[in-house]
Order: structure tokens, then sequence, then C-alpha cells
């Protein structure tokens, strides 16, 4: 009799608990119901453009024909991943898309730290509002007129470095012609462009730092670099670590547009990256399959790479995106 007792206690205070836990969530859910809606149409366009799309990753899998349609066309398995893995142009499209990504990360990744550092360190109000609007202007040129620009400068013939290197009677070389100049190009030109925009976040977070340690570090008697060294770059440790875990996850997504419009014949051996491919064999050459077997690979390599990277993250530095 005991047992059951305590049997329909528990059971009461179970129920009395959940009810308690849905008007709990009721109620925060009638707060917040104005946020929700606001949130909808993003929910929306996220699921139409993000997720239903993902059907169509199944003609990876077939050999997919319009005529027939996504349903009708005959299942290969992986037929087209290993037609892209056998192709020559496999080990030349992974070796350039590294070469790039790895160049701009290298690179591109600590610049923006630097600047933004600099930046803080200015103490003449007009001339850092100057100094961040400089930098931050060349974000907003578009990708066309970007690569237009390089075009320009770059010309051997009538641009403006060659006319610059003419009047000390040197001749400048044709380097969009040149396959081992192209990341180079593409690199220094992207930091040019973005460095100024990438260093907005730890401008941000060199702003919440809380001024009692410069304080105290003066105080000390520690100089500017001391200070750098010893309180701004471990505070900025966090954010550079979830900013690098994300670009690692873009490992192999090099931006297509840019390099498209600066490829030409001359240079595609250092030029050609997973992304270029994929546009002409998918849209030049009808080959829907192959290219959405080269496109899913890719992006399954990134997956891989972006948790391997996060896992390393959390293991040495207790930072992650989870």
């Amino acid at each position: 009799m005991e047992g059951k007792v305590v049997t329909e206690g528990i059971n009461n205070v179970s129920t009395i608990s959940s009810e308690s836990k849905t008007s709990k969530m009721k109620k925060q859910m009638k707060k917040s119901g104005p946020l929700y809606v606001l949130l909808l149409p993003s929910i929306i366009l996220l699921v139409c453009f993000s997720y239903l799309p993902m059907y169509g990753l199944i003609i990876a899998f077939k050999d997919f024909s319009p005529a027939l349609g996504i349903l009708g066309s005959p299942w290969v398995g992986f037929k087209h991943f290993i037609q892209f893995f056998n192709s020559y142009q496999f080990a030349l499209t992974i070796k350039n898309t590294l070469n790039i990504s790895l160049y701009s990360i290298l690179v591109g990744f600590p610049l923006p730290i630097a600047l933004a550092i600099l930046c803080n360190q200015i103490r003449i109000s007009m001339f850092k509002k100057v100094f961040q609007v400089t930098t931050y202007l060349p974000h907003f040129i578009s990708t066309m007129v970007m690569c237009g620009m390089i075009l320009i400068f770059l010309s051997p013939s009538s641009g403006l470095i060659s006319n610059i290197l003419g009047l000390i009677g040197v001749e400048m070389p044709n380097v969009l012609s040149k396959a081992s100049f192209f990341s180079s190009i593409y690199v220094w030109s992207d930091i040019w462009q973005h460095i100024g925009w990438d260093s907005i976040i730890y401008l941000a977070a060199l702003s919440a730092i809380n001024p009692t340690y410069y304080e105290a570090a003066t105080m000390d008697g520690a100089s500017k670099m001391q200070k750098i060294l010893h309180i701004d770059l471990p505070l900025l440790l966090p954010t550079a670590m979830i900013l690098l875990i994300l670009r690692a996850g873009s490992l192999l997504s090099v931006g297509f547009e840019k390099v498209l419009l600066l490829q030409n014949p001359l240079n595609l051996a250092g030029s050609e990256v997973i992304s270029t491919y994929v546009y002409k064999v998918g849209l030049q050459h009808f080959q829907y399959s192959l290219s959405t077997a080269i496109g899913l690979f890719n992006t399954v390599v990134n997956v891989v790479v972006l948790l391997l990277v996060n896992y390393m993250s959390k293991k040495l530095t207790k930072t992650s995106l989870l």
C-alpha cells in the first residue's frame, strides 16, 4: 500500500513538473512571439534555398538525363566520383585549390589582427577614423570591378605599374599569363580588398577588453609591445580561433567569380580550381551528374576539415564552435 502511494506521488510530481515546463514554454513563446515572426522569413529562405535543393544531390549517384528527370534517371553508384578521381584534372584542381586556399589563410589570417591592433593603438581620433574608412572602402568594390582594376594595373603594355616601371627603364612581364604568379595575384589583391573589413571583428574584441588590464600593466611599467603581447593577443585568441575554424571549413571553396574572371588559357595550369572546373563540366559540357559529384566531394571534405580543426582547437585552446 505504501509503495502504491509513493508511486502515485512520483507520478503526480512528474505530471506537475511537465505541466510547469509546458506552461513556462508557452509563456516564453508568447513573450518572444514578435521575434519569432521576424525570424520566420529567414527560416523560409533558408529552407527554400539551402535544404530543399539538397534533394538534387542524388543525381551525383545517377546518370542524370533532363528527359528522364531526377527520379527516372538510372542509378550508377559512385561512378562519377571514380571518374573524377581518375581524371587528369583531379590532381591539378586539388593542388591549385589548396595552394590558393592555404596561401590565403597563412597570409590573410594574421594581417587583419595586426591591422586591428595597429588601429587600436592610434590615439588621434580624426586620423583613426580616416584610417578605418580608407581600409574599409575596398571591401565594397564588386568582384567584376576589382578584376577589371587588376587587369588594367597589370597590363604589360598600358598598365599603371608597367608605365611606372617604364620611367626607370624596366620592362614589366605579363604576369597574368604566368601560372606561377596567379595565386599571389589572387591572394594579395584579396587581402588589399578585405583586410580592413576583416579587422572589424577584432577591433570589437579589443574594445571589449577591460581597461583595468592596461592600467595595471602601466603601473607595472609595461611597454606598448608588452601590452600587445600579454593583453591584446591572449584576449583576441578565442575570437581568432573561431574565425580560423570557420575559414578552415571553406578550405576547398576558393572564390569562383574572381578566379574565372582572371583566368585565361596561359595561366590555366595555376588557376583551374574545383569551383571553376565544376562550372565548366556542369554548365558548359552539360555533365550534370559529374559536376554534382565533384561539388558533393568538395562539401564533404570541407565538413571533415571543419570538424577536425574544431576538435583540435577545442583540445589545444579550449575554444570551439560547440
